[in-house]
């Protein structure tokens, strides 16, 4: 493996993890998140270097490019010594890159990519499954092939905040993953046998489990587990960024937005206003729709997906406090929430409940539902029973600042017990690049787009300010 530094220091929690799991060539990182896992894996591989070929990193393929860029951001590497799998990759054409990025699903979908990802895996391999609940299933097709390519390789690892989101039953095909010498079973069958439980009315439902304290005996050597709660030297907000793309119609739709703005720029009809509506239409198409005469187009995109696969991490009992735009985003989260969990998981909190119900909406959150979503126009102000959540997500964001803070300080204020943990999700090569930036400024990325812009006379070169958007 290609010697690499890492540029991030470690916190105390993050060190007893890398100690601990460098005694075992099988380890699993139950780390909740915000705590830091990923950087804890590279640190394990920066400490085992000299000993491996390469990290072959299995994820969800939506946190693919989040490895990447979390890789970059805390290590010395660069783009060429990290090699994304993708429908393009072929066996025999891999690049030598010392981190190999695969996504999970892609292992049930695709025999290429299953003798492509088996090809580059060798007794001095470093295998990770992040997110590991999605080899839970024991006779899953995508869990036996990456098990059993796996197998080969010195040092594997798992990593997951929610190692069990049905029970015990789902450790059984995470732990055969590092090991079957771990639990030391040779089917699930003989697992069941001697720890489920199953319902004589339901079958296949298991109603309670036996012998845990055996289970956590066997596991105990192999496990650093860890929650927010538990790591005292976090600060109070914790920032995680989850990357996404665009999807080939949404890339169509977005040179069409623009050239549209071509136009008005020809006509000398560009001004601030049209500025505001490019933004605004080019936020809508990274968001998944268009809206042509007053109807919405549907667009196929990534985002739903994203939020979903952040969500299967947070502890199951923790409240999220979800921030959306547009009305068609809150639509659409609940949709996928409901459907996810259950009716009447969500409350709502946005233009399309009357004032006079709002409250009842709260009430919701505060009892019995899981998740509220919101947007900053009527939620950014004045709300202060959000610090029952500790997690919160963005699933867009506004073009100021100062709306963005009053989000997050409706979660972080006094009442607020816990660090809260902010995840953005962010789309690459879009409009979210430059509202991200002028966010981490304290700007506002529509004024500084208008300070560029009256900077520049020349058509040309405003044309390509917008061909950079």
């Amino acid at each position: 493996m290609k010697p690499f530094a890492i540029k991030t220091e470690l916190m105390h929690h993050q060190r007893d993890a890398v100690a601990k799991q460098a005694r075992t060539r099988a380890g699993a990182l139950f780390m909740e998140m915000g705590t830091g896992k990923t950087l804890t894996a590279i640190a394990l591989a920066h400490y085992r270097m000299e000993r491996i070929r390469n990290v072959v990193w299995f994820c969800p393929v939506s946190v693919k490019d989040t490895i990447r860029r979390e890789n970059l951001k805390h290590t010395d590497c660069n783009d060429e010594d990290i090699y994304l799998f993708d429908y393009k990759t072929k066996h025999g054409k891999i690049p030598a890159a010392s981190w190999l990025i695969i996504g999970i699903e892609s292992m049930s979908a695709s025999a290429r990519l299953k003798l492509s990802a088996q090809s580059v895996i060798y007794a001095d391999s470093m295998v990770i499954v992040d997110e590991s609940t999605y080899i839970k299933g024991y006779h899953a097709a995508r869990t036996n092939w990456i098990t059993a390519i796996a197998e080969p390789a010195r040092y594997r690892m798992i990593l997951t905040g929610t190692p069990m989101t049905q029970g015990i039953i789902d450790l059984y095909a995470q732990m055969r993953f590092l090991s079957p010498e771990i639990l030391g079973y040779k089917s699930f069958y003989s697992f069941a046998a001697n720890h489920l439980e199953y319902s004589e009315k339901y079958p296949g439902k298991v109603v309670r489990a036996h012998n845990t304290e055996w289970l956590a005996a066997k596991m105990q050597p192999y496990v650093y587990q860890v929650t927010k709660a538990e790591c005292l030297d976090l600060p109070d907000k914790l920032y995680e960024t989850r990357y996404t793309h665009l999807t080939l119609k949404q890339q169509v739709e977005y040179s069409a937005a623009k050239e549209r703005t071509f136009k008005l720029l020809e006509k000398d009809e560009f001004n601030s206003y049209a500025i505001f509506q490019l933004f605004t239409e080019l936020q809508k198409i990274v968001s998944g729709y268009i809206t042509i005469e007053n109807k919405i187009i549907e667009l196929a995109h990534f985002r739903i997906d994203c939020i979903l696969d952040i969500i299967a991490e947070i502890p199951a009992n923790s409240k999220i406090t979800i921030w959306a735009k547009f009305q068609y985003d809150i639509d659409s989260i609940i949709a996928a929430l409901e459907k996810t969990y259950g009716g009447g998981c969500c409350a709502r909190y946005d233009g399309s409940i009357v004032e006079s119900r709002r409250s009842d909406e709260i009430a919701r959150f505060e009892q019995s539902a899981r998740f509220i979503v919101l947007t900053p126009s009527c939620g950014g102000h004045g709300l202060n029973q959000l610090v029952i959540s500790d997690y919160v997500i963005f699933y867009n964001n506004g073009f100021k600042y100062s709306e963005r803070i009053q989000a997050e300080d409706r979660n972080h204020r006094p009442g607020q017990t816990k660090p809260v943990t902010y995840i953005d999700i962010h789309c690459s090569n879009s409009i979210d690049d430059r509202i991200a930036d002028a966010l981490s400024r304290k700007g506002n990325v529509l004024k500084d787009f208008q300070h560029e812009i009256e900077k520049v006379k020349d058509k040309g070169k405003l044309k390509k300010l917008i061909e950079e958007l």
